[in-house]
């Protein structure tokens, strides 16, 4: 029974369950913004009272589509203020404080095995090959002819 109550109070699933009621009244208030005053104003500018009435009829079937505006407008109004209020302020957040990104590395390949290494290293981390300028493969180098160090070839 312990380990249920620690779980129950860890902090992240209290904050969860304090978002989720918040969330909820805010989605109950907004719903009530739109019903008691978005509605009756887009209702004065257009001459329809109430969209929650709206309906149509086919063969008996009675559709109501006015309630669906409502619910429409009210996502909307919540997305608008998600946005604006959570989304643009938090990413301005981010980009302040998190550390620019490093650039890449330049690369260059082995002239022994052709793997992709540092432009820096003197040694291959594939095939160990010492890859200081003078014991760097001479141009005409066949491609792949040994994966050996230079210093252990026998000629």
């Amino acid at each position: 029974m312990s380990g249920f109550k620690t779980f129950l109070l860890r902090g992240n699933l209290v904050d969860l369950a304090v978002g989720i009621v918040i969330g909820i009244a805010f989605g109950t208030l907004v719903t009530a913004f739109v019903k008691d005053l978005i509605t009756p104003l887009i209702a004065a500018l257009f001459g329809k009272p109430d969209f929650s009435a709206l309906t149509f009829t086919i063969n008996n079937s009675k559709f109501t589509y006015g309630d669906f505006i409502n619910v429409v407008i009210a996502f909307l109004i919540i997305a608008v203020v998600m946005y604006f209020f959570v989304v643009v302020p938090y990413t301005r957040f981010r980009a302040r404080y998190e550390p620019a990104p490093q650039p890449a590395p330049e690369m260059k390949d082995c002239p022994y095995c052709f793997s992709n290494i540092p432009a820096q290293a003197t040694r291959c981390a594939f095939c160990t090959s010492d890859l200081t300028a003078s014991n760097a493969p001479a141009a005409s180098t066949t491609p792949m002819a040994s994966n050996t160090p230079t210093a252990a070839r026998v000629s």
